[in-house]
């Protein structure tokens, strides 16, 4: 199975109404690139493939296709345009823009196996994060196609190194994510440099306004094609949640893992504060996990992935962004620690498991306050999404057990290196009896599992409480209204630190974070402004002191933090100042982009 081709020869399945079973061949493909995909071992097209390659192959027609990641997209543009280059002539014929450099390697690397029977054939990956001056050297030594992210091609076309007089296929993969990243000016520009002559081929798992408007202003009449209903999730995903008290969730999160000995997933966080925080809580608990977000370097980032491709990591805990362009077949798991804001970014990270005929299992740890949600996401997907209370004690510790037994059960036995120690060994355990034996072994790996879930809480919210919450409504709003009037006589200073929009904080996090370091947790916060570098909050001046002192040698993310009293003579002017940088900074996201190389 390949998560570029999907099917296994011989797959049927529904297509337009109809059952139909056709290969690739049926496709028009040449027989260069045929004995390449063939030598993989692929026959049958996915439904993207079966019905792009055609139009591609013998149309110009520009095309919009929507379809869900993980679908086959590459090879359902990256075979007929193969096809239809021409490598007599070392001019750039295709560019494909995509979100992320691990994408854009993935991509050259499954076009670079495509084309192992068309001579002459070149293509070359350009992103960010790498040395310009290589991707510069690749690109003056001819290529046929360029795949790249729109911060770096933007770049080297401003450089004149890149030169798209001669682009006849514009591909955009995965544009949706392209103009969730804040690409749009860079795109903009891009498609403004290129033939108008050209074939556009856009890719999309869904179709906001902005990629209307693309397909409008830069797209010819362009043909649709749309895979599955939008929205729809895989038919071999299992969508479950558990519903507990927000506190509770890494607690949740570990019984899930350990429920699932065999693991092998991704833990969707919010932010990359909550990510490192995830990840390194998971770390010191002694699971096989490691974090991916957007403060590692290329480097770590690379290592991390590397890990997790090969399953040498079992548990990937990621932010959205950091996970796109990770292409893993295999995922049992997709866990979301938090549901995401925007509800459709749920069945893109749900749709990276249960691929390529696989079943997999997407669970979501929610609170109270999220069911809604839930019935949301029903209705969005059409799939009914199951409760399941949160695993005990005794429940996992017979689930880790039986897995022990089955593991030294199946394992492979090195006779010819063990027998030599056999004799000693016998004689040091001749003491104990078989049972006492297996009892012996048992423990050794056991134990930690029976003290740790000796005396495990309940985590599970019953209806109950549910219902006692709903009634504690009216005077939960009254209390509230209480706790107005008594914030009206409270005194608060004005404080200035070091952490803003740069540093992924927003008012929810910068609460946690003043709550974390001062460590009282009645501090009543007033008003909060986050800007870009910085922020000001407003606090109980009782408790001024103790907000100064415990701030003083913290550190966010290995950088120093400096909390100070904002003072009130430059106070208005700081206040009038930062309310025009927001201004002009929005002014400036529009007009740049926010880019992410």
């Amino acid at each position: 199975m390949d998560p570029v081709f999907g099917l296994v020869p011989g797959t049927c399945r529904i297509c337009c109404g109809k059952r139909t079973m056709i290969t690739f061949k049926e496709t028009g493909l040449a027989p260069e690139i045929l004995e390449a995909i063939t030598e993989m071992g692929f026959i049958s097209p996915t439904p993207i493939q079966e019905k792009t390659i055609p139009a591609l192959l013998e149309t110009k027609n520009d095309l919009v296709a929507l379809a869900q990641t993980g679908t086959g997209k590459t090879a359902a543009f990256g075979l007929p345009v193969l096809q239809l280059i021409d490598t007599k002539t070392k001019d750039i014929q295709s560019l494909v823009l995509c979100p992320t450099r691990e994408l854009a390697l993935q991509i050259v690397k499954d076009v670079e196996n495509f084309s192992k029977y068309k001579k002459g054939f070149r293509v070359v990956a350009v992103y960010g994060g790498a040395s310009i001056t290589g991707q510069i050297r690749e690109l003056r030594d001819g290529a046929h196609m360029v795949v790249g992210t729109p911060g770096r091609v933007l770049d080297l076309i401003r450089r004149k190194v890149l030169k798209l007089g001669s682009i006849k296929w514009l591909v955009l993969d995965e544009a949706d994510e392209m103009l969730n990243m804040g690409f749009k000016d860079d795109l903009d520009t891009i498609l403004a440099e290129t033939p108008q002559q050209r074939q556009t081929l856009l890719f999309s798992a869904t179709m906001p306004k902005e990629i209307e408007r693309i397909a409008n202003n830069y797209m010819h009449e362009p043909e649709r094609i749309s895979i599955g209903k939008r929205n729809e999730s895989a038919e071999n995903v299992k969508h479950i949640y558990y519903m507990v008290h927000a506190k509770d969730k890494y607690e949740v999160l570990k019984r899930i893992a350990d429920i699932n000995p065999n693991i092998y997933g991704i833990v969707f966080c919010r932010t990359r504060m909550e990510t490192k925080e995830v990840a390194d809580k998971l770390m010191q608990d002694g699971y096989n996990a490691d974090a991916l977000h957007g403060d590692l370097s290329q480097a770590q980032r690379d290592y991390v992935m590397a890990r997790f491709r090969s399953a040498h990591l079992q548990i990937l805990v990621a932010t959205d962004v950091a996970a796109r362009g990770l292409d893993v077949n295999d995922l049992t798991h997709v866990i979301n620690f938090n549901l995401p804001d925007d509800l459709e970014v749920y069945v893109h990270r749900s749709g990276r498991t249960g691929r390529a005929g696989k079943s997999g299992v997407s669970i979501s740890i929610i609170h109270m306050r999220e069911s809604g949600k839930i019935r949301d996401l029903e209705r969005m997907t059409s799939k009914k999404f199951e409760r399941k209370m949160v695993p005990g004690g005794k429940e996992i510790c017979e689930k880790q057990l039986f897995n022990l037994i089955s593991k030294v059960e199946n394992v492979e036995v090195n006779n010819e290196q063990i027998d030599q120690y056999l004799p000693d060994i016998y004689k040091k355990l001749e003491w104990l009896s078989r049972e006492e034996l297996i009892k012996q072994f048992v423990s050794v790996e056991f134990n930690r599992f029976l003290t740790y879930y000796e005396k495990a809480a309940d985590l599970n919210v019953y209806e109950k409480e549910q219902h006692q919450r709903k009634d504690r409504g009216e005077n939960n709003r009254r209390d509230r209204d209480g706790e107005r009037r008594s914030r009206e006589n409270i005194k608060f200073s004005r404080f200035h630190i070091t952490v803003g929009q740069k540093d992924n904080i927003n008012p929810g996090s910068l609460i946690a974070l003043i709550n974390k370091t001062v460590k009282v947790r009645n501090i009543e916060i007033g008003k909060i402004d986050i800007m870009r570098k910085f922020s000001f909050f407003d606090a109980d001046s009782r408790f001024e002191k103790n907000i100064l002192s415990s701030f003083n040698g913290a550190v966010l993310d290995g950088e120093p933090i400096q909390v100070n009293i904002s003072k009130p003579d430059t106070h208005a002017n700081k206040e009038k100042y930062f309310e025009k940088g927001k201004r002009n900074e929005a002014g400036r996201g529009e007009r740049k982009g926010k880019r992410r190389k």
